[in-house]
């Protein structure tokens, strides 16, 4: 398994990260039993880091992830985990909370769950308007001194506040999403996390499975995040689809897969980025790995480049209920 460096500060990790989130919530019923395999057969393949947050099924995933590292060496591995969503008993979000107090509580939780003593990378899940990031961050820098967690990273924020949290102390990685579809990040996030020395963890690579091959019209009407997500939906749907075609025409051509091609194309895009691929079968996680084996040439890249320039989705990444919680997704102040 290929190895890359989280930041100028970070831990080494497996190129490509198990996400886990779809073993316990938004992507409707997981096999617990099959979950488990997943995750021994990723630890097996050289995977190392494994990201949950503790809000995936309300601590189900945190448990998952405890129970499935039972017996397993514990210090080769990397845990990451976002915190600060608050969710109803109707599996509902409430806003995110990041206030210091709050902040001890959700670890101390979370290690339990985890079966751990300490978080390897710990990060809060959006930022919260309430509480300055710079309060936050400092309450991570104290954690760190206590021994609960190794690493602070960042999700879904923009520039001036990776920036200011930077300042208060050393950043590993931001997680934001990254893929052919989703290239927002070039525009200024990513040059600011490379002047910083602050690795990228990609989520959502496939775009949850628009972009993988996988995906057609006939499950429109599955009980998932997906139903509301405008990328899915009607018109939106048929146009992204088409989109296919092209990694279809470059997978067909090289003896991979659509899905192969569009990990690879997140992990060609610097080593300073690590794809996460959210795969919750083995079987899905068995192509997923092959993505490490797939070279894109320069006309491949460039054939990609062409077909999906920034902007070439149908619909935002998120309904506009999220949108409105993502410090990432704000136009850059001038």
């Amino acid at each position: 398994m290929e190895q890359r460096k989280l930041g100028s500060t970070g831990p080494i990790v497996s190129a490509v990260g198990l996400g886990c989130m779809g073993m316990s919530d938004f992507y409707g019923p997981a096999d617990r039993s099959e979950s488990i395999a997943t995750i021994h057969a990723a630890l097996d393949a050289g995977i190392t880091l494994l990201d949950t947050g503790d809000f995936y099924g309300m601590g189900h995933n945190e448990m998952l992830i405890g129970e499935a590292l039972s017996g397993r060496d514990r210090d080769r591995l990397q845990i990451s985990v976002k915190f600060g969503a608050l969710r109803d008993p109707n599996k509902g979000f409430l806003g995110y909370d990041s206030r210091p107090a709050a902040i001890k509580n959700f670890v101390a939780y979370s290690l339990q769950r985890l079966r751990v003593d300490h978080i390897d990378i710990y990060r809060p899940a959006r930022l919260d308007p309430s509480v300055p990031i710079e309060e936050t961050i400092g309450a991570m820098a104290d954690m760190i001194k206590a021994g609960w967690i190794r690493h602070i990273g960042l999700s879904e924020v923009g520039s001036d506040t990776i920036r200011r949290a930077q300042a208060v102390h050393p950043i590993v990685d931001l997680q934001i999403e990254y893929s052919l579809v989703s290239r927002g990040i070039e525009g200024d996030i990513l040059k600011t996390c490379r002047e910083l020395g602050i690795a990228v963890t990609a989520y959502g690579v496939l775009s949850r499975g628009l972009i993988s091959g996988h995906w057609s019209k006939d499950r429109a009407n599955e009980k998932d995040f997906r139903r509301m997500s405008p990328r899915f939906q009607a018109e939106n749907l048929d146009s992204n689809l088409a989109l296919v075609d092209t990694l279809r025409g470059i997978a067909a051509e090289i003896g991979a897969t659509p899905a192969q091609v569009a990990i690879a194309w997140v992990a060609a895009q610097g080593a300073d980025i690590v794809p996460l691929v959210g795969a919750r079968r083995r079987e899905r996680l068995t192509e997923a790995l092959g993505a490490l084996q797939v070279t894109l040439t320069p006309e491949h890249l460039a054939t990609l480049a062409k077909a999906f320039p920034p902007g070439v989705a149908a619909g935002e990444r998120y309904p506009e209920s999220q949108l409105v919680h993502m410090d990432s997704e704000r136009p850059l102040a001038h």
